[in-house]
């Protein structure tokens, strides 16, 4: 049995940037601005020297009623989150602390 080769990032931040029309009854995270979320959360974590992080967009992560979301692997932890607060919180408690910012977590039984 071989062994994994190192990670190539130590972080890798999936936001769901998924735009459906503004109609639809799931709504959308794009449409709750987690596009501009997402450019923040980027510029911030470089701003701040979180090392081995790739932030990226994401089609669809099927949470769309608890948008904007977003799932750090390789934890798997999944965050809801609405401010440039909450993804300073997640930069300074998780990706740079590794701890978790429980109040924005999700777990699995929320739809």
């Amino acid at each position: 049995m071989s062994q994994d080769p190192d990670l190539y990032y130590r972080i890798h931040a999936f936001v769901c940037t998924n735009r459906r029309p503004d109609d639809h009854p799931r709504g959308s995270c794009a449409g709750r601005g987690s596009e501009s979320l997402r450019d923040y959360l980027k510029a911030q974590a470089k701003a701040k020297g979180v090392g081995g992080v790739r932030v990226n967009a994401a089609g669809c992560l099927d949470r769309c009623e608890l948008g904007p979301v977003l799932v750090i692997y390789p934890e798997g932890v999944w965050y809801g989150f609405t401010s440039h607060d909450d993804i300073d919180e997640i930069i300074d408690t998780h990706l740079l602390g590794g701890g978790r910012v429980t109040r924005l977590m999700l777990t699995p039984d929320q739809k």
